[in-house]
């Protein structure tokens, strides 16, 4: 491996790291050679993470935290500190989506689904930054979409949200990059999880979705990896600011037959 991907010695957290595109990052990160922490709302869920990342000689704990909670996130980060003595990486991959015509949208939903996927995201970085801007290291990457550039039909409130995960990372990169932490993003296509299967098999939108996609299938999570290591890592050390699209080609789309 290339030496400056090797992440061995580094401690990360990753919100939202016990399914789907999280926990393929928390493994993929440990594979690496970080140690990694997987937290979620349900102490439960971080059990079989926490195993796999095991199974690779590397540390982790059993953590919950909730980023519609600071006090949990508060409470997660300390457990990591008194444990591990630093925190060099974060991974912001929670978050919600609802398909709701905005004629129909209560502001309930739209409130839930922005606090979850943009203020959460805020809160988190809040939270865990300080270490790292404490000892001059750190690595932030934030989970924005196809979303943060183009429209999806019926998602406002999702769109709305991940827009603004870009602005936000842009914004704290000119803030902390000075200081030695790093912050990008990374902008996944459409991936096939357990949650989505149904719809991207399914459903007209799927076939769309497909279509629009110029390598003709949907992403596998584990092809994630490679950019989650990459801007967590001293490869990066110049990368900031930057919103890595990894879609198969979709924003590039025009015509496609």
């Amino acid at each position: 491996m290339l030496k400056s991907l090797d992440l061995t010695g580094k401690v990360a957290v990753v919100i939202g790291g016990t399914s789907g595109i999280g926990k393929t990052m928390s493994i993929g990160l440990a594979e690496a050679g970080a140690d990694v922490i997987p937290c979620s709302r349900r102490l439960d869920a971080a059990e079989p993470v926490a195993l796999e990342i095991e199974k690779h000689g590397r540390r982790t704990l059993r953590l919950a935290a909730d980023v519609a909670d600071r006090t949990s996130l508060v409470a997660a980060r300390d457990q990591v500190l008194e444990k591990f003595g630093r925190v060099d990486i974060l991974i912001n991959s929670a978050g919600r989506i609802k398909r709701t015509p905005v004629l129909d949208l209560p502001e309930e939903e739209w409130s839930a689904i922005i606090d979850t996927n943009l203020t959460g995201t805020l809160r988190a970085c809040q939270v865990f930054a300080p270490p790292m801007l404490a000892q001059g290291w750190g690595r932030i990457v934030n989970l924005a979409s196809l979303n943060s550039f183009v429209a999806l039909f019926e998602v406002a409130a999702y769109a709305a949200s991940k827009a603004g995960v870009a602005g936000l990372t842009r914004a704290l990169a000119i803030e902390w990059g000075s200081r030695g932490v790093n912050v990008n993003a990374i902008a996944p296509g459409v991936f096939r999880t357990a949650l989505n299967q149904q719809l991207l098999d399914g459903t007209e939108r799927g076939r769309e979705l497909k279509m629009r996609t110029p390598l003709k299938r949907f992403g596998n999570v584990e092809e994630l990896v490679g950019a989650a290591v990459f801007l967590s890592s001293d490869a990066a050390s110049f990368v900031n600011g930057e919103i890595l699209v990894v879609d198969g080609g979709f924003l590039a789309s025009g015509v496609n037959q």
